[in-house]
């Protein structure tokens, strides 16, 4: 049976940016990266984002060569481990010119890719018509998963405008909302609404904010939208709390009104996530900080990233070992321990 990717994606996933797995000399880990996906898998991913910010732009680099590579094994590993499960959604990071977006979007496709995360980095300042005809030619390839991603890590100011043009786009599966602004993400949700595009699914990207997001009736002219799910790159850590903390979410947000405790565990996520993406640092060390949880946890060999020059900002490890003292709910070390020699078979 074909996998309907739109349905999947409406039911509201916790979608993890995959981490590129690098050995101490900065060569890619095969083995630690098929025992992470393993880990999203049986901690209940609903999906992977892979040859995102979180794998590495780099990897992109002719000299580096690891773009089809880390998407192939990716699909494998997934498909295998998976099983008779519902497969997970996986979703390509789709960047660059038209040119190297259709590139990319069609190995992606050809992998056996459900959709593609559009980067618009490439794009920065260029008028929002323009944009839009890029948007189109690549959708030809690939059914796309919007991005609005802030202008700190690449991206830029789009108008509510852009956003309702965005959704006359017929596939256009998603839209991952990451402007760490919470007017602009009320800008994607209102676009949403206003052209009528209910097959069209949230995610919050907004990794500042996730649990608000996550909570929040969004009602305009009489119509009200939750964003459905997540596509985080901190959920590429303590996994399988990230699932259950969805699943909780999504079922006390039917019954309303929302209990206290909520706001105090998003203030904590909010607080947990500043130790792993380094804002102190303008986030300078958000990949090491990622690499760092999950060699703590004896998924990954090392925390090196394919620059030399990404590393841990000064008291970051220290910030980090602050959180995982004070919020044990949110962390899931436990079920990794149990489950970590299986995964590296």
């Amino acid at each position: 049976m074909q996998f309907d990717c739109r349905a999947h994606l409406l039911k509201g996933q916790a979608i993890p940016a995959l981490p590129l797995a690098l050995t101490p000399e900065r060569r890619w880990d095969e083995r630690s990266q098929a025992a992470v996906i393993r880990y999203y898998i049986d901690a209940g991913a609903g999906g992977l984002a892979v040859g995102v910010h979180s794998t590495q732009f780099a990897i992109r680099d002719p000299k580096i060569g690891l773009f089809k590579a880390v998407l192939a094994l990716a699909r494998d590993v997934s498909r295998v481990w998976a099983g008779r499960r519902s497969p997970p959604c996986l979703i390509a990071g789709i960047c660059g010119q038209t040119k190297q977006a259709r590139h990319e979007a069609k190995v992606a496709r050809g992998l056996g890719y459900h959709a593609g995360l559009l980067s618009l980095g490439a794009f920065v300042a260029r008028p929002e018509p323009e944009i839009i005809r890029h948007c189109r030619e690549v959708a030809r390839e690939i059914p796309l998963v919007g991005f609005y991603l802030q202008p700190a890590a690449g991206g830029m100011v789009l108008s509510r405008d852009f956003w309702r043009r965005f959704c006359g786009i017929g596939d256009v599966v998603a839209i991952k909302i990451a402007p760490f602004n919470r007017y602009r993400t009320i800008d994607v949700v209102r676009a949403v609404l206003e052209e009528g595009r209910d097959d069209v699914a949230l995610y919050t990207g907004n990794d500042d904010n996730i649990v608000p997001d996550l909570l929040t009736p969004f009602t305009f002219n009489g119509r009200t939208r939750f964003i459905n799910g997540g596509l985080l790159g901190h959920w590429g850590v303590w996994t399988r709390r990230a699932v259950e903390l969805l699943g909780q979410l999504k079922s006390d947000r039917k019954r309303g009104p929302i209990s206290r405790r909520w706001l105090d565990k998003g203030v904590a996520i909010t607080d947990a996530n500043a130790a792993i993406f380094d804002p102190a640092n303008n986030f300078a060390g958000c990949i090491p900080g990622i690499h760092e949880v999950l060699r703590r946890q004896g998924l990954f060999q090392s925390i090196a990233c394919l620059d030399p020059h990404e590393r841990l900002s000064k008291g970051q490890a220290e910030a980090i070992s602050r959180v995982t003292r004070i919020y044990p709910w949110m962390i899931d070390d436990e079920f990794v321990a149990q489950n970590l020699a299986r995964w590296l078979a």
